[in-house]
């Protein structure tokens, strides 16, 4: 890119380390190397009730995290919102509306999450 140009947006920011500041894919810290199979990481917290019959359910996506590693974040996120849940496909499901405690137990535990959606 050039050092002159005035970015607007970009799409890079949250597949950043950041600890060196190089692309996640390309990172060669210690922390993702890893550990890093899916996700941008920008980590949303979403709700969703298509397909549920109403049922509404919280999800988390984005995480850079092994599938073992999600299975044990979700068991200690299930455990804090007293609730059930599951991970499929790399996305953590919490049963209930829990996105206010989700995003701040994330940030408690060092990832920057979001609120996403309405």
């Amino acid at each position: 890119m050039n050092k002159n140009s005035t970015r607007v947006y970009s799409t890079e920011t949250g597949s950043l380390c950041s600890t060196c500041g190089s692309k996640l894919s390309a990172c060669k810290c210690q922390k993702f190397t890893a550990s890093f199979t899916s996700g941008d990481g920008k980590i949303r917290v979403s709700r969703e009730s298509k397909g549920r019959k109403g049922n509404g359910v919280s999800l988390i996506s984005g995480l850079p995290l092994s599938e073992a590693e999600l299975k044990t974040l979700a068991k200690k996120l299930k455990q804090i919102c007293g609730s059930g849940g599951a991970v499929k496909q790399g996305i953590i499901e919490i049963q209930g509306e829990h996105r206010d405690r989700l995003v701040i137990e994330l940030s408690k535990l060092g990832y920057s999450a979001i609120k996403a959606g309405g």
